[in-house]
């Protein structure tokens, strides 16, 4: 464990650092850079100090390891499609020999990691129990099944609705757990919420039985309308969501006008109030837990490269150091690729008073400055400046070029943009219309040309140059599609297909104001820079799906079958269930929405998710099987949308706040003022319009001579800069806002303490006005 290594975290001191052997010294490095790349990269995995537990704790992290057990999770989720009820019909020998073969694999990987784990601690890991509970349940309940196939006896295969525990429960689905955590500690507090909740649509459902229980009254289709207080209980529930009103509410309204006083409070009360509490509870309590675990996070950091100091300090004068030479290699360890020029740089923030060393305070930012993205940048010259300088300095050729990089420019082509919209938007029959697509088209053209004449070509494709290459795919799909439909109208095709993509294609062009207007590029960038994170709770809405179907394919498959439309069959129109005779389900050909295959049962959960015809969805398959079954459809919405979407609404709040609002922190502001002092500084803004390349290793000369002139000479023309904000997730963004809570002296509290804190340890228990603030 981090912490608990060497005599529970305690070094010795090694001011004799040159009479080490070298193989010692060697393993001490290999130990100081897993724990800085544990604090890179935000890792918790205690671990065995011995060398060769180091070693195996690099293979174990190293990416090829990881893309392979993915792809076994992902094989092991997809063997739904494939297993009865079937997309894909394969037999049970080869689902089964394809489940064993992950299963071998996860175990594997359990077996990787408890050999650089403690045994101690692996053991108490519930994670590692979790696992190895779900590999022997699996293996139980394939040889159970394939024995009653055998003698064709037909059962269910429950084990696979276990199969999201693998995605969940390795280390390095360490984000999906922490949401998962996220709800386990927000459903105290959302538990009181909705009982009151339950509570008031019992009230609710008793007062209607009294008020139309009595009167006789009846549904559309003929039934007693409110005479049953679970049929009651269910429909206002339904109500909630809006999904049957005013249907629900009718017969009483048709009755009684008064009667809609009723409804409108209670969907007052209920809807807007209670579901504004939801929110408003979720809300609070996520950002609240969320704290708890980055801190937990920036504790944790700083305590591994604590620990990585002490291993490598060494006494100069009066205090603990690390000399520059194991600097530097302990940087090449942690990130193998990193260029000389990029790790002079790093040297030069780090050592600022060029000692030869580097003292505690600035090793303890070796993780963050190895986070972030220093873009090296190799200015080239224009190859026409090469091939014909006479002419593309002349006196013309640089006045278009001021053209191009001035900002009526845009301001021009932004105005085409609109006209083209509207063009676009009329009828493309008449001839001056299908002719002003070509005019359009080759103002396009000849804007992307200017562009290329006046930068150069590789700094405007550059890697990280995005607009400039969604502008240029978007004109190579406008062109395409141009071409496609003029020798479409010339021609006697009538694929209705090639029509659909050449009509989206143009569409697209439409695209590119994106790219002009800046408050556009901005959102697009916010949600590129917070999609990383999205797919956290991708993964989190993929486990619950993926659970809710294998139930629902056990409880309702072979309930409701699809048939083609031409099929006129008095069975076609019950969905093949004599049940649905007369009901909406049927009514409305809802036949499709059924649980037959996993991709049908996705379909159907995305619908309850949007929850519009819920409680259609959801008394259809109670009449095929039993009024219970209607617990199935209330359990997920409670999951999915109650909890899960007003979390993700709470991150999404989160996360936009925090990207529109942080600012670069200290690290990245020492860097930046280090560029400038070495004189190799290129500001943001002058990277607009993809003037200069990013090219990492295009120069791989370190810095040398002491004064600036040298230090200019030897770079020969690579300049650097801090990549873009959109680039950094906003995990660090986070963390970045919640460790600058830690001063730079405080180490922290123990290991132990760490893992123990509570949002009570860091929210005050009687707040006032200041410490809210």
């Amino acid at each position: 464990m981090p912490g608990a290594g060497r005599a529970a975290g305690v070094r010795r001191l090694r001011p004799q650092r040159p009479e080490e052997p070298p193989a010692r010294e060697d393993e001490d490095l290999l130990l100081a850079a897993a724990y800085v790349s544990d604090a890179q990269y935000n890792r918790n995995v205690p671990f065995e100090t011995s060398p060769r537990a180091i070693r195996l704790y690099y293979f174990y992290n190293h990416w090829t390891m990881q893309v392979a057990i993915y792809f076994f999770i992902c094989v092991d989720l997809s063997l739904a499609l494939f297993e009865e009820p079937a997309l894909f019909p394969l037999p049970f020998l080869a689902t089964s020999i394809a489940e064993v073969l992950c299963l071998t694999a996860f175990f594997g990987r359990l077996v990787h990691f408890a050999k650089v784990t403690p045994q101690m601690v692996f053991w108490k890991d519930t994670k590692n129990i979790c696992i190895m509970v779900t590999i022997v349940l699996t293996l139980i309940d394939l040889i159970i099944y394939g024995s009653l196939e055998a003698v064709n006896i037909h059962s269910i295969r429950w084990s696979r609705a276990l199969r999201p525990v693998f995605l969940i429960n390795f280390p390095e689905s360490r984000q999906i757990r922490r949401t998962f955590r996220s709800i386990r500690n927000t459903l105290p507090d959302i538990l009181y919420v909705f009982l009151l909740f339950m509570f008031s649509v019992l009230i609710f459902s008793l007062m209607a039985l009294k008020l139309f229980g009595v009167r006789s009254l009846k549904t559309v289709e003929g039934l007693p309308y409110f005479t049953d207080i679970l049929e009651i209980a269910f429909e206002l529930y339904v109500l909630v969501t809006t999904a049957n009103s005013p249907d629900v509410m009718m017969p009483a309204y048709n009755f009684s006008r008064w009667y809609s006083l009723y409804f409108i409070t209670y969907i007052i009360i209920n809807t807007y109030i209670f579901m504004s509490v939801f929110l408003a509870v979720v809300y609070n309590n996520y950002r609240k837990h969320l704290k708890n675990e980055i801190l937990k996070l920036a504790y944790l950091k700083r305590r591994k490269m604590i620990e990585a100091f002490n291993i490598l300090k060494v006494k100069v004068g009066t205090e603990f150091v690390v000399t520059e030479a194991q600097w530097k290699r302990l940087a090449k360890i942690v990130m193998p690729h990193i260029s000389s020029p990029h790790l002079e740089l790093l040297l030069r923030i780090s050592d600022e008073g060029q000692k030869g060393h580097v003292d505690k305070m600035n090793f303890l930012r070796l993780a963050d400055l190895l986070n972030i993205q220093v873009v090296a940048i190799n200015i080239k010259r224009h190859p026409l400046e090469d091939w014909m300088p006479r002419v593309y300095q002349s006196s013309a050729s640089l006045l278009v070029q001021r053209m191009v990089r001035h900002r009526i420019f845009v301001w021009v082509y932004d105005v085409i943009i609109l006209v083209n919209a509207i063009f676009i938007a009329l009828d493309e029959k008449k001839p001056f219309i299908s002719n002003a697509e070509w005019l359009f088209l080759s103002l396009y053209i000849i804007e992307i040309l200017l562009k290329l004449y006046t930068y150069e070509p590789r700094a405007y494709f550059g890697r990280k140059q995005f607009w400039n290459w969604f502008d240029t795919l978007i004109i190579i799909a406008a062109l395409v599609a141009t071409v496609a439909n003029a020798t479409i109208q010339s021609g006697n095709y009538n694929s209705q297909q090639i029509l659909d993509i050449v009509l989206i294609l143009r569409i697209l062009r439409l695209l590119r104001i994106i790219v002009s207007i800046q408050r556009f590029r901005l959102i697009v960038t916010t949600l590129i820079n917070i999609g990383p994170t999205i797919l956290t709770f991708g993964g989190l809405v993929l486990v619950v799906y993926y659970v809710f179907a294998i139930i629902g394919m056990e409880a309702f498959q072979g309930k409701v079958w699809f048939f083609d439309p031409n099929f006129t069959t008095p069975e076609a129109q019950v969905c093949g269930n004599p049940a649905l005779t007369g009901s909406a389900f049927a009514r409305d050909h809802y036949c499709k929405n059924n649980f037959n295959d996993l991709a049908s049962s996705f379909i159907v959960l995305m619908e309850l998710t949007v929850v519009n015809h819920f409680a259609l969805l959801a008394g259809g398959f109670a009449l095929v099987t039993h009024q219970a079954a209607k617990l199935y459809f209330i359990s997920f919405h409670i999951v999915v949308v109650i909890l899960i979407v007003n979390i993700f609404i709470a991150f999404i709040l989160e996360a936009f706040f925090v990207a529109y609002s942080l600012e670069k922190s200290e690290v990245e502001t020492a860097i930046e003022k280090k560029i400038q002092e070495l004189g190799v500084g290129v500001q943001e803004e002058e990277m607009q319009d993809g003037k200069l390349i990013d090219n990492m290793d295009a120069k791989d000369s370190g810095f040398s001579g002491d004064d600036g002139d040298n230090k200019r000479k030897a770079l020969k023309g690579l300049y650097f800069r801090i990549a873009s904000k959109k680039y950094r997730t906003v995990d660090a963004l986070l963390q970045q806002m919640f460790e600058s809570e830690i001063t730079p002296e405080d180490e922290g509290p123990s290991l132990d303490e760490i893992l123990n804190l509570s949002p009570s340890d860091i929210y005050p228990k009687n707040p006032s006005f200041g410490n809210s603030a």
